[in-house]
């Protein structure tokens, strides 16, 4: 089985390597480096924009140090970010146990299920907002690897994770 390793805030600038204040606006960025995700933070002063080949970006503001919130990233860099796992079939449970976040925050309608050629069930998602419908395999992982996606998501996808 693979194993995916994100990178978490590292709660300092990635150009500088200053640690960031707590309270102070900074932002991440998802980038595609080598086939995998990689997360990068950077500070007010050393952001200008998004780089081109960016997955989705957004702006945090480091939490005060006793802050157990973390706050998931916006809505369109997890959808933007589901999207672009459909071109990855070797992270279909990642994007499966995605695909199934995504349907309990509201963001993707669960329609229905099917069969695929390959004789794998599919669950049938829509996004009415991009007015899009998303076919995702059904791979039920093991407990284990299960958890490991769910870190790998807190990881990657919350503003805030330390």
């Amino acid at each position: 089985m693979l194993e995916f390793q994100f990178q978490k805030c590292t709660r300092q600038c990635h150009e500088s390597g200053r640690e960031f204040s707590p309270g102070e606006e900074f932002y991440s960025v998802l980038l595609g480096v080598g086939g995998e995700v990689v997360r990068r933070d950077f500070s007010r002063e050393h952001w200008s924009e998004p780089p081109d080949d960016a997955i989705g970006w957004w702006k945090s503001e480091m939490p005060e140090q006793n802050s157990k919130t973390a706050n998931l990233a916006p809505n369109d860099v997890l959808i933007q970010f589901f999207t672009q796992l459909s071109a990855q079939p070797e992270k279909a449970d990642l994007r499966y146990i995605l695909g199934l976040l995504l349907v309990r925050k509201r963001l993707l309608r669960l329609e229905g299920t099917q069969v695929n050629q390959e004789g794998n069930e599919e669950l049938v998602l829509t996004d009415a907002k991009q007015e899009a419908e998303h076919l995702v395999i059904v791979i039920d992982p093991t407990t284990q690897r299960a958890e490991s996606i769910q870190r790998e998501l807190t990881d990657l996808l919350y503003k805030d994770a330390a």
